[in-house]
Parts: C-alpha cells; structure tokens; sequence
C-alpha cells in the first residue's frame, strides 16, 4: 500500500549557496521531509506556482504541511505594517493562502507550522499580533519552553501533558480564525496551537512551534493518520 503524500511549502530564497554556485533557491530544512517520513508519509515539496493552480495541485496530495518562515503581509489581515515585521514574501504568501483554501474546500488534511499556523489562522479570517517578545532566541538556534495543551481538543489528546517545544517566531495568533479553537498555550497565555472542532468536515491543526525541531512526532502522526479520512493517492 502506497505511504500518504504528503506535500511541504517551501522557502523562496533571493540567493542561496551551495557548491560553487549562488542561485535564488525554492527549499525547506530537511526536517520537515524527514518528520514526515518518520510518520510514514512521503514527502514532495511544493514551491510557489499560481495560486489559480492550488486546488489541482491538492489534488493529487493526501496531506498538506505549510511550513514555516517569513512575516505573513499584514495587507492580508487588514492592518497596518509594524515596523518590526519583515518584508513581505508576496508570492508565497499568495500560493500558501490558496493552498490552505484549496485544501478546507477538498477536505485535504492541514497541518501548519510556525508561518503555516499563522497562515491557517489568516486564511480564515484570523489576524495576527505582529511583535511578541520571549518567543525567540539568537537567530539560528531555537528557544525551548513548555506549552499546555486545552482539555477536550485534537491537540490534547495527542499530547496531553505540558511539553518543551523549540521555538522561533515573533508573532502570534490574535483574533481566531473562523471555527478555529485555542488548543494550547505558552505559559504567558499566547496561543501556541489552533485547530478545527474534530466533529467537522475538516481536519486541520496549527502549531506555534517548530516539530520538525524535536523527535516528537506526534504532531505529524496525527496528520498521517487524519490522510485515511480521504481516497489514498494513486501511486
């Protein structure tokens, strides 16, 4: 039986080294595809394309992973730029958005991490507190600390312990997104993890933190498992 497809946003990378050359590079951190191995997906990795071409792509997938990066553009909650958050990547940002709606339309499983919470959160009508403090560390390095998971939801019966999760990010869920629950928080009260109510047609889950990070691999067990709701993939 073939493994679920699971697909990964990429990274879009104006200059990259590698070797002797330096090219603009559409990539992600090999923990991303290594995780969701380790769950008993196959990974392909998805890099901006027309949005128009979203829900084809989704298609021929079994699962979705909005990875992490840049500052959402706040253009596409409504709200005036901070100064303090970062260039807009207007072009993932618009494929990663039609990505997430191609995905609730279809029923295709969702699984947003750090970025791709937020992403979820915005595709939804959510916004976005644009600068927290004590969520990040040096750049490069993550920060670790503990997060409590809400009694009832996805999440907690997942992990339904408080548990350390790398972290690094300097924004954070505000408004929730339509249908959108807090599933666990940080110990200062930012959400940390957001989901849609298991008794719906869709199943989707954000994480504030980076699992990819960890050797947890809960998370994304769930989403592999969340793949058998839809018609398995070809292969």
């Amino acid at each position: 039986m073939p493994r679920p497809l699971i697909g990964i946003t990429t990274y879009v990378e104006a200059s990259t080294r590698y070797g002797a050359w330096d090219l603009p590079t559409a990539l992600v951190p090999s923990g991303y595809y290594e995780l969701v191995q380790a769950s008993g997906g196959a990974a392909v990795l998805l890099p901006p394309d027309e949005p128009e071409q979203a829900a084809s792509v989704l298609g021929r997938l079994d699962g979705l992973v909005v990875a992490g990066g840049p500052d959402l553009d706040p253009v596409h909650y409504g709200a005036p730029r901070d100064s303090r958050t970062g260039a807009p990547a207007t072009v993932r940002d618009a494929w990663e958005l039609a990505l997430i709606g191609a995905a609730l339309a279809n029923g295709t499983p969702v699984l947003g991490i750090c970025r791709g919470m937020q992403a979820l959160n915005v595709a939804l009508g959510g916004t976005l507190v644009q600068h927290i403090d004590g969520h990040a560390g040096v750049p490069g390095p993550v920060a670790w600390h503990p997060v409590r998971p809400v009694a009832g939801t996805l999440y907690a019966a997942l992990v339904p312990e408080e548990a350390q999760v790398p972290t690094y990010h300097h924004q954070c869920v505000d408004r929730l997104g339509h249908g959108l629950i807090a599933s666990a928080h940080a110990l200062d009260g930012t959400v940390e993890a957001v989901e849609l109510p298991a008794d719906g047609a869709n199943w989707a889950l954000g994480v504030q933190w980076h699992p990819e990070r960890d050797k947890d691999t809960r998370v994304m067990d769930a989403l592999i498992t969340a793949t058998a709701r839809i018609p398995a993939t070809v292969s």
